[in-house]
């Protein structure tokens, strides 16, 4: 169950990371109002709330943490920008996930 709440976890993460990353974007390159610089920085500051709640050591958590990113990267390059990732992406999301289960779930002594 550990597993699940952390994948959760870092999944609700990551979506605040990119939305709080995204606004801006839409701001400096896209012409959206600047009003949405604050949902952005909302959204960041629930992002970093969220990489707290990890329950294990910050820097294991920010280097697993990466791989989720990818994934959820992905996910959002081709859900809201409509871009179809490249069969080469979806190779680089699992090794990146590969890292994560390891980096998150290996036994330690």
């Amino acid at each position: 169950m550990l597993a699940l709440y952390t994948l959760g976890l870092f999944i609700l993460t990551a979506v605040t990371e990119i939305v709080g990353c995204y606004l801006p974007y839409l701001w400096l390159k896209k012409s959206a109002p600047g009003w949405v610089l604050l949902p952005a920085a909302a959204s960041l500051a629930m992002f970093a709330w969220l990489l707290s709640l990890h329950p294990t050591d910050a820097g294991r958590v920010y280097a697993a943490y990466g791989g989720v990113y990818v994934f959820v990267a992905l996910l959002w390059l081709w859900g809201v920008e409509g871009v179809r990732p490249h069969p080469w992406d979806f190779v680089g999301v699992a090794v990146a996930l590969a890292g994560m289960g390891i980096i998150m779930f290996a036994p330690r002594g």
